[in-house]
């Protein structure tokens, strides 16, 4: 009987574990599948996270999946800059969020 209840708290332990293990990688971001160019002199210098600039952009093009961000200084501003493409539409979508802000500067539509 005894070896049966060691039996049992060391399965419970086993699932607890796996269910731990298995709710913290749900919590990790996921790998992001675009291509990234940000300096870090650049980043530390922003006030808008990369993660809250590509909500900004995602949701001005809807639909839109991000192909590639930089992080920029252009024309003397900050910029988190994501060149978007959506499906079944040519070319692709460029939209610029402000780094300090989180405002959009531009939304241009770019030929392929």
């Amino acid at each position: 009987m005894r070896n049966r209840s060691i039996t049992s708290i060391f399965g419970l332990l086993a699932v607890l574990s796996i269910v731990t293990v298995g709710g913290l990688a749900a919590q990790q971001p996921a790998a992001r599948a675009y291509k990234r160019e940000v300096p870090a002199e650049l980043l530390s210098q922003t006030k808008i996270s990369e993660d809250s600039a590509r909500a900004v952009a995602l949701a001005r093009v809807a639909g839109s999946a991000v192909k590639t961000l930089e992080l920029e200084r252009e024309h003397g501003r900050l910029i988190w800059s994501f060149d978007l493409t959506v499906a079944g539409k040519p070319g692709i979508e460029e939209v610029e969020v402000d780094a300090l802000t989180g405002k959009i500067v531009s939304v241009e539509h770019e030929d392929s």
